[in-house]
């Protein structure tokens, strides 16, 4: 069985930096593709930013030049560089993974989130 293990949530203020990340935990020979997704209270999950085991990457607009993706093929791990962070980044960020059994049957599996709080 896979986990997703979650880090680097924490307070910051407007305008400043998060590095999270986001590494798997158990039996898997690869990943398909990893994401960040974002919920606040009240309020959708929506995708924040995702990349493949290629590294093909995917932003959501509203963070399109102050997010940076990245993984590390070796370690099957995925970061979220966030800088020039606002207030309406406040939430609750979850990692997310698909990936491939040994049956040859993809799954997927969510991690239980880090909070994220941006004060102004």
């Amino acid at each position: 069985q896979v986990q997703l293990v979650e880090s680097g949530g924490g307070l910051v203020q407007a305008g400043g930096s998060l590095r999270l990340s986001c590494a798997p935990s158990g039996s898997t020979f690869s990943i398909n593709t990893m994401g960040w997704y974002r919920q606040a209270p009240g309020k959708q999950r929506e995708l924040v930013a995702s990349i493949t085991n290629r590294g093909r990457v995917n932003y959501a607009d509203s963070v399109k030049g102050r997010f940076t993706i990245s993984g590390d093929n070796a370690r099957n791990t995925v970061h979220l560089q966030m800088n020039s962070l606002k207030p309406e980044d406040t939430a609750l960020y979850y990692c997310h993974a698909n990936y491939p059994t040994t049956t040859g049957r993809n799954q997927e599996v969510w991690g239980q989130g880090t909070l994220v709080t941006v004060s102004s």
